[in-house]
């Protein structure tokens, strides 16, 4: 029972913490066979009932990160705005190059 109520419980406080839509940063993956590049921004699409984080990674990738085996960040406002305004500059460039 107390394995369940743990897992409970950190799908409770990471469900709070990370919303889907939130903008994370990893740090570094403990998966050995195939981790998402260290420095990769993702989006949090939803959090499961055993706390994982399923991301929707910048680079394509789909792998969930475990809270208490990876390292991240989330994006600080300021980090998403500066996103926003390079996307929006790509944009410009493209549409003024067609």
């Amino acid at each position: 029972m107390g394995l369940f109520n743990d897992w409970n419980q950190m799908a409770k406080i990471n469900k709070a913490k990370y919303p889907p839509g939130t903008r994370i940063e990893l740090i570094s993956m403990n998966d050995p066979h195939h981790p998402v590049e260290s420095g990769t921004r993702g989006t949090v699409d939803f959090v499961d009932d055993g706390g994982n984080i399923h991301m929707k990674w910048d680079n394509g990738r789909s792998l969930a990160l475990c809270s208490d085996a990876d390292e991240f960040r989330k994006l600080s406002q300021e980090e998403i705005d500066e996103e926003l305004r390079m996307q929006n500059q790509e944009q410009e460039t493209q549409e003024q190059s067609m």
